[in-house]
């Protein structure tokens, strides 16, 4: 498949973390949220996130650790958001499924111009950023490296590495750049709306179904 006219980015987030994204007008990486102890739920898994923060370094960046970046991947619908919803992996301590799980949507390249301009590093990914081995790219000419087909795959039992490609921004993304929210469900759909700010940037919030399980 070829590269979508305009790749799109997708981070999940449980929704107890809106408040303090948009108090700091930020997503923050994983060591920045560790630093200022900011409130909110974390879904991911733990060992990850210590290898992530701690071992694994971007061959186009190699001072820079992937837990310095704040990560998205290229669809919805993600393997870790099966695993959160499945809710039996070992290593998952967040048990609650996927309702307040909510999908925050931006333009890969809109976030690229915006990086380039404030001097903010990025890459993207071959595959799953976590893992022992990935390979990462920092050139949008190699977009075409990805398996888009992958990428775009519903049942990826069989391309579960490609379908785990990431971008990666370093320290922090602008919540002005998140351009949709995507949601299970109407009563998410309100809390979300009502945990945007009454004045400033407030994306529109929509009930996807199709981006879940």
């Amino acid at each position: 498949m070829t590269v979508p006219a305009r790749p799109k980015l997708y981070h999940i987030v449980h929704v107890d973390r809106l408040p303090s994204i948009v108090a700091e007008g930020r997503l923050w990486c994983d060591r920045e949220v560790a630093r200022r102890a900011l409130p909110g739920t974390a879904i991911g898994m733990n060992s990850i996130k210590w290898r992530r923060l701690n071992e694994l370094r971007l061959t186009s960046h190699p001072d820079l650790f992937v837990g310095d970046c704040v990560p998205f991947y290229f669809c919805p619908r993600s393997v870790m958001l099966y695993l959160i919803h499945q809710g039996n992996h070992p290593e998952l301590s967040y048990r609650g499924g996927q309702e307040r799980i909510v999908h925050l949507e931006a333009d890969l390249y809109g976030v690229v111009a915006w990086a380039n301009e404030n001097n903010r590093r990025w890459a993207f990914t071959l595959s799953n950023a976590g893992a022992r081995y990935f390979e990462d790219r920092s050139d949008l000419r190699q977009l075409g490296e990805i398996d888009w087909n992958a990428v775009r795959a519903t049942d990826w039992r069989q391309c579960k590495e490609g379908k785990q490609a990431e971008f990666l921004l370093e320290r922090s993304f602008p919540w002005h750049l998140v351009e949709r929210i995507g949601v299970l469900s109407k009563a998410m759909q309100t809390a979300v709306v009502e945990a945007l700010p009454a004045q400033g940037h407030r994306p529109p919030v929509e009930i996807r179904p199709e981006w879940y399980y």
